[in-house]
């Protein structure tokens, strides 16, 4: 599949896209979600702040005390402000529906770039393995975008409501958002629910598997999920020892640019530096240390000193 493709935003533009998991995580002291209507909330969130950065929803889970999107996005940065923004307008719900104040303060939110087709594949069947989380079989957890792939949501598509056509009051009441939705394509269920496939780009969720169901399921049922939470969830947020770092970093290395670290040139590092401290816990001694680089120089390379 490409890791590029072709679409039309939200804002009406058609641009370059390509796809990130991003992961709201650091919950264990609070359930984020309480119960059926806490869950409908974060899933129209995600939408409504999908809609407000311009990026699209390929796939999603929202369990009790975390929630995982893989998004295609212009920019890191457009992937950034949608998992920010989620954490805000979720927060600002949390807090008027049960009158907790910053209870949602250290949830931690992560835009990673996925890189490759096997980053790409294992992510999105990572996302909705979390069903298992909430005790749930993948194709039956009503809170993640598995609905979507290959049709299985057709028959509520058929007869579900149009969001567009909702009055200003029902849009409030349902989507929980002052904002004019006239122009989306979302529908409702006869529950008042989103449907999956009304705003997931399920075209692109099926061609990551090859449009074989059969192939999306034997992906779930072999993947290591401890090996992919170590690569998406925890190296972004756990500082490493420099041999650990060293290690990831060198099969970054091979990934991007099929040699190892040692063989890289100062160009290549200078590509894998903002990618690195972007998903990484580290720091510009690390950096320095593992790629090589004097610490001036990874400053004035990540735009930290005015170059002389």
């Amino acid at each position: 599949m490409k890791r590029i493709v072709h679409r039309k935003l939200p804002d009406g533009s058609f641009r370059n896209v390509q796809s990130y998991h991003v992961s709201m995580e650091g919950m264990e002291k609070v359930v984020l979600c309480r119960d059926d209507e806490d869950y409908d909330a974060m899933v129209k969130i995600l939408c409504i702040c999908a809609r407000r950065k311009n990026v699209i929803i390929i796939v999603y889970a929202v369990v009790s005390n975390h929630c995982h999107a893989a998004v295609l996005a212009a920019s890191q940065k457009a992937a950034d402000a949608f998992g920010q923004e989620a954490k805000r307008m979720y927060s600002m719900w949390f807090s008027r529906r049960y009158g907790e104040q910053g209870a949602l303060q250290k949830m931690d939110v992560k835009a990673i770039v996925l890189d490759t087709e096997w980053y790409i594949r294992n992510a999105l069947a990572y996302i909705l393995r979390n069903a298992l989380d909430n005790g749930c079989n993948v194709n039956e957890y009503r809170w993640s975008g598995y609905r979507a792939m290959f049709g299985k949501d057709g028959i509520e598509m058929a007869s579900g409501r149009m969001v567009s056509e909702l009055t200003k009051q029902e849009c409030r009441m349902l989507m929980h958002t002052g904002d004019k939705l006239q122009d989306v394509e979302w529908r409702l269920n006869a529950k008042g629910q989103l449907i999956p496939s009304s705003f997931c780009d399920h075209e692109y969720l099926e061609q990551a598997f090859e449009n074989d169901q059969a192939y999306f399921l034997k992906t779930i049922g072999g993947q290591n999920a401890a090996e992919i939470k170590v690569k998406l969830i925890d190296n972004p947020r756990m500082r490493l020892t420099d041999s650990e770092f060293y290690k990831v970093v060198n099969e970054t290395a091979e990934r991007w640019f099929q040699t190892d670290l040692s063989h890289l040139s100062i160009q290549q590092k200078a590509r894998l530096l903002p990618y690195l401290q972007r998903t990484m816990r580290t720091s510009i001694p690390q950096l320095a240390r593992t790629l090589g680089i004097s610490r001036n120089r990874i400053e004035e390379m990540l735009g930290k000193r005015p170059t002389i």
